[in-house]
């Protein structure tokens, strides 16, 4: 493929997440067929039925360019779709707003138009490389507090048991370190909210590309820096260890990370090939 419109690709990203992200409010409440794909990881007929529009809109406004969902998998290239229909699964199967659609395109590694779309809190974050970062519209910024007064968000590693005590290690570093902590549970909209300075930082182990490729786009668009656990600006798609913030803070959680010994303690359990 030649050159890329990213607008016009950003806009077509949006209009699928929208679609996905109807699904998903017609499903809140009251969802079908709700299974565990593995211990504290569910998925439900809302989750497949919205990948599968997105998919479906993407294929017919750009066929040339593959797909890869969570769900369903796909075909990995140098230039993707990376697709999460339903991040927070497990939020939504309890009714707690805090889900995001997330849709990232990707060439050679390095995200390029990002869009998340909370469909239960009416915003939608949309970020082309180069071409800045919005909500509804609007430009976002990073934060630009001291560490001691942000409020960092993070992910425990419930599917990983091998990790839960030396995260603990470093939760509790960050609690000390930081102002205040919070977790919602849901990757996309915690990098959105990062993005949009609500959250003055985020960190987590193990995640999907799907979880962040989008969300990362929209840090980096709005000011903020992306590596993972060690510095590297690039592994973390992989890996799924993302640190996200301003600088000071994502310095602050790396050198926490340095300390806790818990960085590159093992290969994402959740990575796509």
């Amino acid at each position: 493929m030649g050159s890329l419109d990213l607008a016009e690709l950003a806009r077509i990203a949006e209009s699928a997440a929208r679609v996905g992200g109807d699904i998903v409010v017609a499903g809140f409440g009251d969802p079908d067929n709700v299974r565990e794909k593995s211990p504290g990881d569910w998925v439900s007929d809302v989750d497949t039925s919205s990948e599968r529009a997105i998919q479906s809109l993407l294929a017919d406004a750009v066929p040339d360019i593959p797909f890869f969902g969570e769900e369903s998998g796909g075909v990995r290239s140098d230039l993707e779709w990376i697709c999460d229909p339903l991040d927070g699964t497990a939020n939504f199967l309890h009714g707690f707003p805090s889900v995001g659609v997330s849709i990232g395109l990707v060439r050679d590694g390095v995200p390029i138009v990002g869009v998340v779309h909370a469909p239960l809190l009416h915003d939608t974050y949309v970020a082309t490389l180069g071409g800045g970062a919005t909500r509804n519209g609007v430009p976002l910024a990073i934060s630009s507090r001291a560490p001691a007064r942000a409020m960092v968000a993070t992910g425990f590693p419930f599917r990983h048991p091998d990790l839960k005590d030396r995260y603990l290690d470093m939760f509790s570093r960050a609690l000390h370190a930081f102002e205040d902590l919070r977790r919602a549970g849901a990757a996309s909209l915690d990098l959105a909210w990062t993005a949009a300075g609500v959250f003055d930082g985020y960190f987590e182990l193990r995640l999907g590309p799907w979880d962040v490729a989008a969300g990362a786009l929209l840090v980096r668009e709005a000011g903020g820096v992306v590596t993972d656990w060690v510095g590297d600006d690039r592994a973390w798609l992989d890996s799924g260890d993302i640190v996200v913030g301003p600088r000071a803070v994502h310095e602050a959680i790396l050198e926490l990370a340095r300390t806790s010994g818990i960085q590159g303690s093992a290969p994402a359990a959740d990575k796509i090939s």
